[in-house]
């Protein structure tokens, strides 16, 4: 029976890497195999009521975890944007200059992503950037540059991604020591792409004229309530990390507490709307941020599932015990993840790296190799920078890339001709930057 649910989760992972040519969607596959999987499973001959009331809860409760923190993550977005906290954005970027309208809508991706889980922020400056940009040519490059931002981002920070929140809930990382080694790579596989897109933009980009954006009354919020709502939404996710060390409960809670503060304040400032049976959503408004993300959950849940029916058929230690033999190097294993993560979602691949090994305890590894894997070890570390930053080598290989080429009606032929080249190069610089960082640690402690 382990033969026959690894043959379907290899089926569902071919499936989930070439959505682009059957067009059928990942999660869907993801989900039907997981279910499936865990079916195969409980046929095996095992104690169905234990694997239903114990072990399988275990499973569920991670898994609700990361979905309830990501659907907290998107209303906290959802309200801020409604209210127009992000406008502000638009105006800054309002500009016909290429190195300013580049470089600061990557740098406001880049901030924003380390607070905000990446998709949900790719989404949001990809429609910001399609009400600017009228040259499809030109949104594609800084689409690019957006997507690759967004994720580079997002590895730095333990709340920027579902790839390190997994990590930091499996308790592999703490916030702090993870920001300190992951910022450098990060801001280095940023700006090196993004120096070689530029050279790709004209010096002027072509922009749409001003138009005012209406919201449903005659009046828009002032702006020193949409910069408190602003505050509470970002710095209070920021805080989620010191939350979840304080009282130890999991970081959706903290999510959920910013979520409650930031509607009291939509209540409080729209009051008056409220009060006159006025429209605070604006009627046609665009719902993209949350059907993608939407469909990010679901397709989590799938993979959640299926990679924990391998767990428990033992088929992920039994990997795990053949790259410590036959390969041995985590290095060499980091840069084969970054290979794959180009074509098969990084969901999937970090879900399955971080299932091959447990963190050891402190104090508990024997051997230079086994500390690779205790808390803050260089393994987790590369698991993320090699998913992260190698899953935009081929737009396929994100959710963010693959909502970049569903905007602009593109090609994965585009992306490799134009964007692969530069992304590997900043892989690479990523890599030296990391190994550079970690011997000097070594060296110094």
């Amino acid at each position: 029976m382990t033969i026959a649910i690894v043959a379907l989760m290899l089926l569902a992972y071919a499936l989930i890497a070439s959505e682009h040519l059957t067009h059928i969607n990942k999660a869907t596959t993801a989900m039907f195999a997981g279910v499936v999987g865990w079916i195969l499973y409980l046929c095996s001959g095992v104690d169905q009521t234990l694997v239903a009331e114990q072990v399988f809860v275990g499973h569920s409760a991670y898994m609700c975890s990361i979905v309830l923190y990501l659907l907290s993550t998107m209303a906290i977005v959802e309200v801020l944007s409604v209210n127009g906290c992000f406008d502000f954005i638009t105006e800054f970027l309002r500009t016909r200059s290429t190195k300013r309208f580049l470089w600061g809508i990557v740098l406001i991706t880049f901030l924003l992503s380390a607070n905000l889980d990446n998709l949900t922020t790719v989404v949001l400056m990809l429609i910001i950037m399609r009400r600017l940009l009228s040259n499809q040519h030109q949104r594609l490059l800084v689409g690019a540059a957006i997507v690759i931002a967004a994720s580079c981002g997002g590895s730095f920070t333990v709340i920027g991604d579902v790839s390190t929140l997994m990590i930091w809930t499996k308790g592999a990382v703490t916030p702090t020591a993870f920001a300190k080694a992951m910022l450098l790579p990060a801001l280095v596989a940023t700006a090196v792409p993004v120096v070689l897109i530029s050279y790709d933009l004209p010096t002027t980009l072509d922009i749409h004229r001003r138009h005012i954006v209406y919201r449903g009354d005659d009046h828009a919020m002032p702006l020193w309530q949409r910069v408190v709502m602003l505050f509470f939404g970002i710095v209070g996710l920021w805080l989620v990390p010191t939350f979840h060390r304080i009282t130890q409960l999991p970081p959706f809670l903290g999510s959920l507490c910013v979520l409650g503060v930031v509607w009291v304040l939509n209540e409080v400032f729209n009051r008056s709307s409220i009060r006159s049976e006025q429209p605070v959503l604006l009627p046609g408004s665009d719902r993209r941020l949350q059907y993608e993300v939407l469909q990010v959950i679901m397709f989590f849940i799938g993979v959640a599932l299926s990679v924990s029916a391998l767990v428990e058929t033992g088929a992920m230690n039994a990997v795990g015990k053949w790259v410590d033999s036959n390969i041995h190097d985590i290095y060499v294993f980091s840069v084969f993840m970054g290979v794959v993560s180009a074509v098969l979602d990084n969901v999937c691949l970090v879900l399955s790296a971080v299932s091959i090994y447990d963190v050891l305890p402190d104090g508990s590894a024997q051997t230079a190799y086994q500390q690779f894997f205790t808390q803050n070890g260089a393994y987790w570390h590369l698991v993320v920078l090699s998913a992260c930053v190698g899953g935009c080598l081929l737009p396929i290989g994100s959710t963010a890339g693959y909502a970049l080429l569903k905007s602009e009606d593109s090609s994965i032929w585009w992306y490799f001709r134009h964007i692969s080249g530069k992304v590997l190069l900043g892989w690479i610089a990523a890599l030296i930057a990391y190994f550079g960082v970690d011997y000097v640690l070594r060296f110094l402690l």
